[in-house]
């Protein structure tokens, strides 16, 4: 008997759970096996129909995982998983997988703070052989996978499903380049283009070719063919012409670049299509060496609004999933991207020597914004950090001022790019860090946490936090004032303060001073803090506490130290980041150099409030926050314990 639910979307669930009989019997891969193959589409129907209903609830980056679902299905059904390795890129798209691999019901708790995360995880399942926050890591960790197989003398495949524009970022190349130089190395990697329309690229002279080259009798006849003719300059010769035959006939799709690297190339395919996917994946089982399987597909396929709008689709946020309405809730302030993208627009309106950079986070920077009215002067240069830095430092070199926006877990990437070809040579590029600190249930690939520690300690370089929104804003327009190097501003994911930024007329900021939030004479404890993070201190702390936005953390502002210290006993350091480094770190050195000074101070103790020597887990901001010490009420009852 169905049962009806006074809430419609409870409804909704139990009649699809009522549907969902060949998944309600699978919990790993060997469940799956048991299948007849050409059950396999269904199952994809009913995985997608579960994933759907889970992220409306619990919110993740649905369009992807949407749209290689047969794929993974395949995967698991032919190769012996976890024994063969698959190696996700950018591993949002793995969500198919973690439902197929005892995830299941644990997949309703995704990304929330306790829950599993949204990405791959090497703690989470055997079937997670390696983590993947970041984009373009597969192909070279695939690779470490065949060589110790062959190493060790485990006869195991090694497969890399990398797709969603990983494959435009440096690593892959690099990866690509190291895997095809030697024909012994077993690899397959699946390129899961989701950006290339199917009808132009797969036909009948496509799918002839396919069905040849992994075919059992042809590769067999080739090695007969090779084997036959031996070696010297005649064989060599007969080999280039074929290769350069085939490399001619797959040049339209992209194939050729592959071929040159010594990959075998094989499609394109339908990666929707499930029997055109099992049989291929079946036949390339077989084939040894270097391989690559071109798989076109389409995000958000089999949800008609995650088709139609892939970019929103992405990542929706909670949605009704019968009418594909996002229900995300208007927020009563402006989010820091939102600051950032309409104030980069004025001041490149006002000055023509500023152009933006991003890698590939056009609409989460807001970069959008200036791209719309004046797009020649924005650079999108996809998932490259590397190259997004060092470009930036060309434009610098050459008079220009850029905005190189990037996400601050991704900027350690171009750390060493940073260093030389930014720092080293003190040139004005204006490194905007955004997501800086905890960024919620994207989890520890994504957290900027580290950015403080890593780049106070490179000379030439000035690192500010805004506090608000209107900080933010005059930050900016004191970056682009200041001429006399690098400037990274740091700022966090989301809503701001709620502080009247527009109409507030802008002001350059003065290089390496703080300012007094609370200053309260002769009060015992002095809280010092970087960033928007403050707020919770003047939240959570009595009345009785100073409390300071130090702006700056490089030039570190001495003197406005040295008067807190004079007038409290304790200070109390406060940071969106890791204590070790950071600001916690800069203010013992300037109380030991006051100490070698001779300088007498009131202060006698320094404590710090920040992250530990650990990766924050994934959950909202607030709930880590307060795992941390880092809420407001918790910073509160730190302090109260201190007074």
């Amino acid at each position: 008997m169905c049962k009806v639910y006074s809430d419609k979307s409870k409804t909704v669930s139990y009649l699809r759970s009522l549907l969902m009989k060949l998944l309600d019997n699978i919990s790993f891969p060997e469940d799956l096996r048991k299948l007849n193959p050409n059950q396999l589409e269904e199952l994809c129907a009913e995985i997608r129909e579960y994933m759907i209903d889970c992220c409306s609830k619990n919110p993740g980056h649905l369009g992807a995982s949407l749209g290689v679902v047969e794929i993974i299905a395949a995967i698991h059904y032919i190769y012996n998983t976890p024994e063969d390795k698959v190696v996700f890129d950018v591993s949002h798209q793995a969500y198919a997988h973690k439902i197929l691999t005892g995830r299941k019901e644990a997949f309703r708790s995704l990304r929330t703070f306790g829950g599993i995360s949204g990405f791959t995880r090497r703690e989470e399942s055997p079937y997670d052989c390696f983590v993947a926050g970041h984009a373009s890591t597969s192909i070279s960790a695939a690779l470490g996978f065949a060589e110790s197989a062959r190493m060790q003398g485990k006869k195991c495949h090694s497969i890399a499903v990398i797709g969603d524009g990983a494959m435009g970022g440096g690593l892959a190349y690099e990866g690509l380049n190291n895997a095809g130089s030697n024909p012994e190395n077993d690899i397959l990697i699946i390129l899961n283009d989701n950006n290339i329309s199917i009808s132009s690229n797969v036909g009948a002279m496509h799918n002839y070719l396919l069905r040849l080259t992994t075919s059992r009798f042809y590769n067999n006849m080739k090695s007969k063919v090779w084997h036959v003719l031996g070696e010297g300059s005649f064989r060599d010769r007969i080999q280039k012409r074929v290769r350069k035959f085939k490399s001619n006939l797959v040049q339209g799709v992209g194939g050729s670049i592959f071929e040159s690297l010594g990959f075998r190339y094989f499609g394109p395919i339908d990666g929707n299509d499930m029997e055109q996917v099992f049989e291929t994946l079946t036949k390339l089982k077989e084939i040894p060496g270097p391989k690559v399987l071109h798989a076109i597909t389409i995000k958000g396929k089999g949800y008609k609004p995650a088709e139609s709008d892939p970019s929103i689709w992405h990542a929706p946020g909670k949605f009704d999933p019968e009418t594909g309405e996002i229900l995300s809730k208007p927020s009563t302030t402006a989010k820091y991207q939102e600051v950032f993208g309409q104030v980069l627009l004025e001041l490149a309106r006002e000055h023509k020597d500023i152009v933006g950079i991003t890698p590939a986070m056009l609409l989460g920077s807001s970069m959008d914004i200036m791209q719309a009215e004046i797009p020649e002067r924005i650079f999108d240069v996809g998932i490259a950090e590397e190259h997004a830095v060092t470009f930036a430092a060309a434009l610098a070199a050459d008079g220009l001022k850029p905005f190189c926006n990037i996400y601050s877990t991704f900027a350690q990437r171009s750390y060493d790019q940073i260093i030389h070809d930014v720092a080293l040579q003190r040139l004005r590029v204006v490194l905007c860090f955004d997501r800086a600190g905890i960024v919620g249930e994207d989890g520890p690939t994504h957290h900027g946490s580290f950015d403080l520690a890593a780049y106070r300690s490179i000379p030439n370089m000035v690192i500010a936090s805004p506090c608000d929104e209107v900080e933010l804003k005059n930050l900016m327009h004191t970056a682009y004032a200041f001429e006399d190097g690098p400037f990274i501003i740091r700022y966090p994911r989301g809503g701001g303060q709620g502080s009247e930024w527009k109409n507030t007329p802008a002001s350059i900021l003065p290089i390496g001073k703080g300012i007094a939030l609370r200053h309260i004479k002769d009060s015992k404890i002095a809280v010092i803090a970087l960033g928007p993070i403050v707020h919770n201190a003047l939240k959570g702390c009595e009345e009785n506490v100073s409390v300071y936005n130090m702006r700056y953390l490089k030039p570190f502002d001495k003197e406005l130290f040295t008067q807190i210290c004079a007038e409290h006993e304790i200070v109390v350091t406060l940071e969106d980041g890791c204590l070790k480094g950071g600001l916690y770190d800069e203010a013992l050195e300037q109380y030991q150099a006051l100490a070698e000074e001779g300088v007498k101070v009131r202060c006698n103790k320094i404590c710090g409030l920040g992250l530990p020597d650990e990766f924050a887990p994934h959950g909202s901001v607030n709930e880590v926050y307060k795992k941390y010490g880092l809420d407001a009420e918790s910073i509160g009852r730190y302090i109260e314990k201190m007074n």
